[in-house]
Parts: structure tokens; sequence; C-alpha cells
């Protein structure tokens, strides 16, 4: 438990509710003026909770996102506190039983969210080319690790796939994309529908295939094979398996 969490809770009712692939964990914390969530990273870590406020912030203006209510750091890590929104995520014991209400409205949620962020004025980027370049950067000093990589892609090194990433296809639509579009970072309401999202650490402009790419692969992880038909169905789009193939593969180089 970081100290830093247990001085943010304050007396209140402490619970772990998720944590990441790089030591970062999430706390809701209850109290009588209701539910917060701490979302804390490690020092040294590759992940910046300050760029993910400014961004929560700027979301906030068009759709719900958590509204953030505080941030701060110390020798130990850092941390951000945001407000909770209605609904439990995609992957809760609740939706996992329900996959078909659960991968129509992380469909139905993502299309809204793109049509819903205006691209003109966003300040943030999450371009292939970007992307390429931060994957350089990290592969230089070994922060790539193809043995965490999904089967599909671990037949072929780092080198290979740096390569094959600099061919990237057309833009389809360009729209201001999560950045993170798996199944838990939807918020589904008690009346089945997405009812905000989370986690917009990578949240910028980008082809709306960066998101689907990774919404549909994520249905194959939490609900099982067969659902991305479905998904692509409720955003309203078919099939680009050019696209897909591509996104997931620039997946796999980031952090």
């Amino acid at each position: 438990m970081p100290c830093s969490v247990e001085r943010l809770a304050a007396g209140r009712e402490l619970r772990l509710v998720w944590q990441n692939a790089v030591g970062g964990l999430t706390f809701e914390l209850s109290g009588p003026d209701g539910r917060l969530f701490v979302k804390w990273q490690p020092a040294g870590c590759d992940i910046d909770l300050e760029a993910e406020a400014q961004r929560l912030l700027w979301a906030s203006r068009f759709t719900p996102v958590p509204a953030v209510v505080g941030q701060g750091s110390d020798s130990e890590g850092a941390w951000i506190i945001t407000a909770a929104l209605p609904g439990e995520n995609a992957v809760s014991a609740r939706w996992r039983k329900e996959p078909a209400t659960a991968v129509r409205a992380i469909g139905e949620g993502l299309r809204a969210l793109h049509d819903s962020l205006p691209v003109g004025p966003c300040p943030f980027s999450w371009s292939a080319e970007e992307r390429i370049a931060d994957a350089r950067r990290r592969a230089a000093i070994g922060m790539i690790d193809p043995k965490q990589w999904w089967p599909e892609h671990r037949e072929i090194t780092v080198d290979e796939a740096l390569a094959l990433v600099e061919d990237a296809p057309p833009l389809d639509r360009v729209v201001v994309c999560h950045g993170d579009a798996c199944a838990p970072n939807t918020l589904i309401g008690d009346n089945g529908l997405w009812s905000g999202h989370v986690d917009f650490g990578e949240l910028g402009v980008a082809d709306r295939w960066a998101d689907l790419a990774i919404a549909t692969w994520s249905t194959q992880w939490n609900y099982g094979p067969g659902w991305e038909p479905t998904l692509l169905g409720a955003y309203g789009v078919e099939p680009d398996p050019v696209r897909t193939g591509y996104y997931r593969l620039l997946w796999e180089l980031g952090p």
C-alpha cells in the first residue's frame, strides 16, 4: 500500500480495484461524501499521470469522463484523484455474464466518443508517426520485450515489427481516439448502455482504427472469440483487416 494513498484515504474505506502490468494501482475511496478513485503509479514508471489529468480536463467538456479533483507526486510515485461516474466497467462480473450487452455498449460508446470529441481544437496527438518514433526510442534502450506480445506476433523480432509499421495504411477517418479502448475502460449503466469512459493517458488525434483494432481485440481477451462483428456493428463500420492488423502490431510496440 503506497503511503501517499493511505494519507489520501484519510480514514475512508479503501479498496483496490485495478492493477496494471507495470505496478500501477487504482483504489476506490468510499465515505460519507461519496466515492473517489485514486490512480497511483510508481516513480520511474513510463506512464505520465499529469498528462492523463490534462486529457481528462479537456475531454470533460464534450463527453462523460471522470472529473479530476486532485493530483500530486512524491518520491514513491504519482497519483490523480477523480470523481466516480455511474456504472460498472465492462468486464465486471455482471457484464462478463452478459457479453452481448457489454460488447454492444462498448461499440456504441466508442462511436459516441469519436463523434463527440472535436478534432480541430484537440491539443493532443496519437498519430502512427509519433508512436513509431517513441517505439524506436524505447527499442533503443531495451524497453520492448517481444516475449510479452500476443501469440500472433511472437514469430517476428522487434526490428521486423518496426519495419512493418513504417508502412502505415492510408487514413480512414481521423478522430480523437481514446488511446486505450480495451473493454475495461468503458463503463456500463444498469440499463445496459455505456455511461462513460476512463483511462485517458494516450488520448489524441489519430485514425479511428487505432482504437477499433484494440477494442475488437480486447473482446477476445475478455469475452472469448466471436464478438468482434458485434462491436463493429454497434459502432457502425465494416471490418477492415488491413488497418486492424496494422494497429494491433503498432500496439505491441507501445508502452
